[in-house]
């Protein structure tokens, strides 16, 4: 056994640039490099090891810290967790700002590895800028604050612990049940003391991705249960697209003649066009897949954690008869709703449940119901892609009577509605385009107007829907696929949140575009408070009116179009249908990063389908409009399943 005298800085460089992952027997560099915003108590001693040492890790420049793990989290995301970017930063409000990122990334599954500079392990001079002081606890710094957001959690007191930190970090980051958040924090003073580590540390590692099989006993029971069943239906979630089972799942569906429907996190995994694919279900889902959903008698999900948006608050699935398999890595997942578990890789599971059902020659009871909702659903989004302000959309008219409507075109000139703007884009972008969301009521339309028949093309944070996190993680999405179009859905609100790494993504040469609706407020939140009787409280973006001293006054109308172009970007304004139509293909045709401001009319966004979504309304002895949405909530709490 050798020794290799350096710095736990140059420690770290050397081992990250020796990490590798396998699945299926393909290979791949696990770490691609580090983005950092140096700060005092990462620079000198990190930052020297990855400025003075030869090593393979790009390193690249943040602008704010939770952008750039943002940046490092779609990246991963869409290198469906087989390569990550590494994260640093200072040791003060640096490390706090990636605190939600990496509680977005836990609560996805995503992992991201984020380093956070510390006091000095002596505290030979306490207290450092920057510094909080504990009175009860002087161990105690702002990475602290990351314990509760990470899946794993170290403090590097001394050179040796370095080799367990790194390892139990690689062990997490490359586990499909674990993956997560990762933070490993290292005070200043030891990133640059030497140690001999010994020379294995530094070999070559490959991680391997292992499909875990079903037990036999699981997966008996789930056979006998799914053969009891007449009208099952599948739900697809982001494990199998990170199993990468699509395939495996349509001919699951095909052979048995079974449903399907997407999460989020499931959607661009199976083709939008296929026949059995009725799109996405539960609050954001469409009308045709809630209603497949609520008569049938067993759900299949692959991959999903089943959120309270998937089952529409545990009510979604109204059949007294209706049961559920889980197949999921995760025993904590395949256990939820009481429900019979697989405990599986998605590909794997599914694949051993069709070989024995095949045996059984299974099929389900379905005769036209599934096309007659399909064609339903198709009239509608005729009706939404190609409506025009005015009509059809109940919260619209509500709009129209309130004056919103008229204000806003008046303030901005805008007439076309979020629906038709959607509608809009997907016909004239790339087929193979990404798109990427996170927040806002976007997530709702995409996921049930947004169609697409090529894999992993519709990338949506919603474990979290974390403002700010889309035009960060667009620029990861196109780290991790350089040749092919990225587009940020955002709207007005997260926009203003969170835009920092627009001058990464121009200073790498990374084209992105983004498409922002600007309907002057936080549009999602308003409709979510006037829906149950709240009046339109700091939601829509007005000045203060002088005389009543609330927030009502005109509203605030930003020039999106002009901040883009502060940053260097090419930009368009779009009022109309036709504006947006012609931003769009001049967009294509230029290298440079675009950025479209979308005048969108506030309220035209979809809604409802049959679903329901539990929030902590109160009953009210005032407010009639309240006390309505309170017995509501009572009557479909009723119906709702407890666990």
């Amino acid at each position: 056994m050798g020794k290799l005298s350096m710095t736990v800085g140059q420690a770290i460089v050397k081992f990250l640039d020796n990490q590798y992952v396998s699945l299926d027997g393909k290979e791949e560099k696990f770490v691609d490099g580090i983005f950092t915003i140096f700060g005092h108590g990462i620079v000198c001693g990190l930052g020297q090891a990855l400025d003075e040492d030869p090593h393979g890790l790009k390193v690249y420049q943040g602008r704010n810290e939770q952008g750039m793990a943002h940046v490092a989290a779609g990246f991963a995301k869409q290198n469906n967790r087989r390569r990550i970017i590494a994260c640093a930063s200072s040791i003060g409000p640096g490390a706090a700002n990636m605190v939600t990122a990496v509680a977005d990334a836990t609560a996805n599954n995503v992992p991201l590895l984020v380093f956070t500079g510390d006091t000095f392990a002596t505290r030979q001079p306490d207290p450092v800028l920057q510094q909080i002081e504990q009175f009860h606890d002087a161990s105690i710094t702002t990475s602290d604050a990351f314990r509760p957001v990470s899946r794993y959690w170290d403090r590097v007191h001394r050179p040796e612990q370095l080799m367990t930190a790194l390892l139990n970090a690689m062990r997490v980051l490359t586990d499909p049940e674990k993956a997560g958040g990762v933070c490993i924090t290292l005070p200043q003073d030891v990133q640059g003391e030497t140690f001999a580590f010994p020379d294995y540390f530094f070999k070559k590692r490959v991680h391997r991705i292992v499909r875990t099989v079903p037990d036999e006993l699981e997966l008996n029971e789930a056979i006998q249960l799914i053969q009891s069943k007449k009208k099952p239906l599948v739900i697809v979630g982001g494990g199998a697209r990170y199993s990468e089972a699509g395939e495996e799942i349509i001919k699951f569906c095909e052979t048995f003649n079974i449903p399907l429907a997407e999460t989020q996190s499931g959607k661009s995994v199976i083709p939008s066009s296929h026949p059995l694919n009725l799109g996405g279900v539960g609050v954001t889902g469409n009308s045709a897949a809630n209603s497949i959903a609520s008569e049938a008698d067993l759900v299949i999900g692959v991959g999903t954690r089943l959120t309270d948006f998937t089952t529409g608050s545990k009510e979604l699935f109204r059949n007294p008869d209706v049961d559920f398999v889980l197949i999921n890595v995760s025993r904590y997942h395949a256990e939820k709703l009481d429900a019979l578990p697989v405990v599986a890789d998605a590909k794997a599971g599914i694949m051993a449940i069709a070989s024995d059902l095949v045996k059984a020659n299974y099929k389900s009871a379905y005769t036209t119901q599934i096309e007659v909702a399909k064609k339903g659903w198709e009239k509608e989004m005729d009706f939404l892609t190609s409506t025009s302000y005015g009509e059809g959309y109940e919260s619209l008219i509500k709009a129209k009577e309130a004056g919103i409507e008229e204000e806003f075109i008046k303030a901005t000139g805008g007439s076309i509605t979020q629906t038709a703007a959607i509608g809009i884009i997907r016909k004239h972008i790339e087929e193979d385009a990404i798109v990427v969301g996170a927040s806002g009521s976007l997530p709702g339309d995409l996921q049930r107007m947004w169609t697409t028949d090529v894999k992993d093309s519709y990338h949506m944070e919603y474990g979290y829907s974390c403002m700010g996190y889309e035009i960060a993680a667009t620029l990861g999405a196109k780290l991790a696929e350089p040749d092919r179009a990225c587009y940020a859905m955002v709207g007005d609100g997260s926009f203003m949140m969170l835009h920092s790494e627009l001058a990464t993504a121009l200073q790498e040469n990374k084209k992105i575009t983004i498409l922002l609706f600007d309907n002057c407020g936080f549009g999602c939140i308003n409709n979510l408070q006037m829906g149950n009787g709240i009046g339109s409280l700091a939601t829509m973006f007005r000045y203060r009116d002088e005389e009543t001293k609330k927030q009502n006054g005109n509203l605030i109308v930003t020039d999106f179009a002009m901040i883009g172009r502060g940053y260097g970007m090419t930009t368009y304004t779009a009022r109309t249908a036709e504006e947006l139509i012609h931003a769009l293909n001049e967009a294509k045709n230029t290298d440079n990063s675009v950025l479209i401001d979308i005048k969108v009319l506030p309220k035209s966004m979809t809604d409802g389908y049959d679903s329901w979504w539990h929030v902590g309304i109160g009953d009210s002895q005032t407010n009639d409009k309240i006390k309505e949405a309170y017995e509501n909530r009572m009557r479909h709490l009723d119906k709702a399943r407890m666990y």
